[in-house]
C-alpha cells in the first residue's frame, strides 16, 4: 500500500499480516495518528484478499500497548487539539467498536496490556501472553472508565464479579492470573511470543479462508441469538460455504491423499 507509517509498522507475509505499533518511548500508548495508522493498516488487512490472519503486537519487550497516551489526551482536553468526540466513537483505529473483520486477528502480547491496551487485545480472536505480562483496566484510577468497550466485553469473557472488581478497582493482573481465567490462550517465554503466533498464524491459514471466516462469524453473530435461532444461521453459513470451490478441495484432496490448495473462492 502506498501510505507510509510513522507510528506503527506494517508487513505482509504470505497469507499473514503483521501490524506491530511502534511507540516504545510510550510504552506503545496510542494517540490520534498512531489511532489513524492503525484503522489504515486494518482496514487495508481487511480488504486484501491475499490476507488470511493478522498479529498484532508492540514495538519491544516493555508492552503490548498501555492504551489511549493521555499527555495526548490532556492536551487535547485542554484545548490544545482535536474534539475528542471522535476518540469516543472510534478510539484505537476503531477496532474496538464496529469494526467489522471476519478474518481471524492473534494478539501478542508482549508486556504491559492496560487500559485501552487491554480492550485492544480482547477484541483479538486469540491471545498469547509473554510470561512478564501485565494486565488491567486503571481507567477509574484517573477518574475516567474503559470507554472501548472494556465495560462490555469483560463482563462477558469473565464471572460477573471478577469483571466488575477489576472495573471498579483498577486493580492488575498477571499472565497466569489471565490465563487461567481465559482472558489469554498462551502463556510463553518473551523470546517464543511471536514464533507462536506465527504457528497459530500458519495452523490458521492451512485451513480454507472462507471456511474460517465463516467459522468465525456464524460464532459470534451466534452469541447475540437464542440457540435455535443460531443454529438455524450457522446452516445458512455452511450452505454458503459448500457452494465454494473451496469445500470441493477439501474434500477431493483428502480422498487423494494430497494436501489441500485452497484459494478463497
Amino acid at each position: 500500500m502506498a501510505e507510509q507509517f510513522e507510528k506503527i509498522l506494517y508487513q505482509k507475509d504470505g497469507h499473514v499480516a503483521l501490524i506491530t505499533i511502534n511507540r516504545p518511548e510510550r510504552l506503545n500508548a496510542i494517540d490520534p495518528q498512531t489511532s489513524h495508522e492503525m484503522h489504515t493498516a486494518f482496514c487495508d488487512f481487511r480488504d486484501d484478499p491475499k490476507l488470511w490472519v493478522a498479529i498484532l503486537t508492540g514495538v519491544g519487550d516493555r508492552a503490548f500497548s498501555t492504551g489511549n497516551d493521555l499527555v495526548a489526551m490532556a492536551e487535547m482536553m485542554a484545548g490544545k487539539g482535536r474534539d475528542l468526540s471522535g476518540m469516543a466513537r472510534a478510539p484505537f483505529g476503531g477496532i474496538t467498536r464496529n469494526f467489522e473483520c471476519w478474518k481471524p486477528i492473534i494478539a501478542a502480547i508482549n508486556g504491559y496490556c492496560l487500559a485501552g491496551g487491554l480492550e485492544i487485545a480482547i477484541c483479538c480472536d486469540v491471545r498469547v501472553a509473554a510470561e512478564h505480562a501485565q494486565f488491567g483496566v486503571p481507567e477509574v484510577t484517573r477518574a475516567i472508565i474503559p470507554g472501548a468497550g472494556g465495560t462490555q466485553r469483560l463482563p462477558r469473557m469473565l464471572p460477573k464479579g471478577i469483571a466488575l472488581e477489576l472495573l471498579v478497582t483498577g486493580a492488575r493482573f498477571d499472565a497466569q492470573w489471565a490465563l487461567r481465567y481465559g482472558l489469554v490462550n498462551y502463556v510463553v517465554p518473551a523470546d517464543k511470543l511471536l514464533p507462536k503466533a506465527r504457528e497459530l498464524a500458519q495452523a490458521i491459514c492451512a485451513n480454507g479462508p472462507l471456511a474460517v471466516r465463516a467459522a468465525k462469524e456464524s460464532a459470534l453473530r451466534g452469541l447475540e441469538l437464542p440457540l435455535e435461532e443460531g443454529l438455524r444461521q450457522e446452516i445458512e453459513f455452511s450452505r454458503k460455504v459448500l457452494a465454494t470451490e473451496d469445500a470441493r478441495e477439501g474434500p477431493l484432496a483428502f480422498a487423494q491423499k494430497r494436501k489441500p490448495e485452497y484459494k478463497g473462492r
